[in-house]
């Protein structure tokens, strides 16, 4: 089995993607490509090759939702596990984004110390994953 080490996060908050590169790069030891949004992770995906994306559900112009759709529309990112980050966390809401074909959901705010583990489960366990 391929190791896991390479993690693409879409967050249009740059606070959220200095926690995020903390926490995965420093604190997981994984290799990350930051994205401030859909279209330029686009750009970077098929240079970087994630093993796993974490995916902001609410940014301007290109929304989670629609990003999820672009990259599963690449041949090489269509088994690659998605991960939605919300801080909407209302069961139904939940359900409806993984109807996207999410992967599974962190909920914000997250713990930085938690969430290498949280995505190595996902990763190693596909969808229906619950952390």
């Amino acid at each position: 089995m391929e190791k896991f080490e390479r993690i693409m996060c879409i967050e249009d908050d740059p606070d959220i993607l200095l926690i995020l590169d903390f926490s995965l790069r420093r604190m997981g030891g994984f290799s990350v490509s930051l994205c401030a949004g859909g279209v330029e992770a686009l750009e970077k995906v098929d240079e970087f090759r994630p093993q796993l994306v974490l995916l902001d559900v609410m940014m301007p112009g290109m929304t989670g939702p629609q990003t999820l759709a672009k990259l599963r529309d690449i041949p090489s990112m269509q088994d690659v596990p998605i991960v939605f980050m919300t801080a909407k966390a209302m069961q139904n809401e939940v359900e409806d984004l993984l109807v996207y074909g999410a992967t599974g959901i962190i909920v914000k705010p997250f713990n930085p110390v938690l969430l290498p583990d949280h995505l190595r489960i996902y990763w190693g366990h596909g969808s229906g994953a619950r952390v």
